[in-house]
């Protein structure tokens, strides 16, 4: 701590100690890590265990129901877009798929987060508050407003099987047009609803989904693009299907670049390269590979276009399902939030490589 020889009397080397704090903060730092001789001293970095061998971070306690409701969610706006684009161009087969996408991805979103939450009355009380700074609150609006507008749209479907006559006649009627009009206010609030769980998951503490937030938007936009351009390969008129193998090509673009800039982010986005989240995740970009391939070349091939319609729903998932775990990998392990911290006091004090550790 002081230049001064071990013999020298304790008095002393308090006041040496204590002339030291008086001086300005200049002049203490120059001594700083510094033996008799004026060698830098060499002190290893403390290791990453916590109290009682506690993370420094709470994991988050949502279970693998969230990770499922990231998928649907991103399904059901898909979807909705696919089914609005449908309407516009005249392809009623597909028009139809994608409606029913929306409200069967909507209708599983709604029941993974009432089955995550415990009780139904929980959800019910989340719409007390709408908080416009709040990617919770402002989700669960947009799941309310979207579900019932998908809802809508689908059931509009079956309007021609009905009676010609009375009242189902009325409905019969007036069904297509309400449809239209609720299907295209769907689409309007679907983009939201693919990125909204990005922006959710980045504005929590846990480290691999916190430093992802220019990234995680668009990763799950293109794969809520390919998942439900996959359902289209998969169910819609093989006539139809032209504009969902341009869609899929855009999808997997954005997914792809926004995968890389994941891993790219340093320490943090190490979950998403090992383990078993890395193993989803480079499973998830093999089956968009594959898919996307896939629908490129399936043209009115109805076998070909199954398998690359199944190949991108199933990237989808998997990559929902590695995004989650990379995030509760990075909670547990101190080393993702004490590294960083670290790095951002040095370069915050402007500290020298030398100097780190001290």
């Amino acid at each position: 701590m002081t230049d001064m020889p071990p013999n020298e009397p304790v008095g002393a080397r308090f006041r040496d100690f204590q002339a030291r704090l008086d001086q300005p903060d200049g002049q203490r730092k120059r001594h700083r890590g510094r033996g008799h001789d004026g060698e830098q001293l060499a002190v290893p970095a403390a290791d990453f265990a916590s109290y009682y061998g506690r993370p420094v971070l709470k994991p988050p306690v949502w279970k693998y129901d969230i990770a499922g409701y990231l998928f649907t969610g991103g399904l059901a706006a898909g979807g909705s877009l696919i089914g609005a684009g449908a309407q516009l161009t005249g392809r009623p087969g597909l028009r139809q798929v994608g409606r029913w996408t929306a409200l069967g991805g909507v209708a599983a979103s709604a029941f993974l987060l009432v089955h995550d939450l415990g009780r139904p009355d929980r959800f019910h009380h989340m719409l007390r508050v709408a908080k416009l700074t709040s990617p919770m609150s402002v989700g669960t609006w947009i799941l309310t407003v979207f579900g019932p507008l998908a809802g809508v749209a689908a059931v509009a479907e079956i309007a021609p099987r009905l009676p010609q006559h009375g009242v189902l006649g009325l409905a019969r009627r007036l069904a297509p047009p309400v449809g239209d009009v609720a299907a295209l206010a769907a689409a309007a609030t679907a983009p939201a609803l693919a990125t909204y769980t990005g922006v959710l998951l980045a504005d929590t503490a846990v480290p691999a989904w916190h430093d992802g937030y220019p990234s995680l938007p668009f990763v799950f936009a293109g794969s809520a693009l390919a998942a439900a351009s996959g359902i289209g390969l998969i169910a819609a008129p093989a006539a139809e299907t032209a504009p969902l193998r341009r869609l899929v090509l855009a999808a997997a673009t954005t997914e792809l670049v926004g995968g890389r800039q994941l891993e790219r982010m340093g320490l943090t986005g190490e979950p998403y390269g090992h383990g078993r989240s890395g193993r989803l995740i480079r499973a998830g970009r093999v089956l968009l590979g594959v898919g996307t391939v896939g629908a490129l070349l399936s043209r009115r091939n109805r076998i070909l276009s199954a398998v690359s319609g199944a190949a991108l729903v199933a990237s989808s998932i998997a990559t929902r399902f590695g995004v989650f775990e990379a995030g509760r990998v990075s909670a547990r392990d101190p080393k993702y939030t004490v590294v960083p911290q670290r790095e951002r006091r040095d370069r915050r004090e402007g500290r020298s490589p030398a100097e780190k550790g001290t």
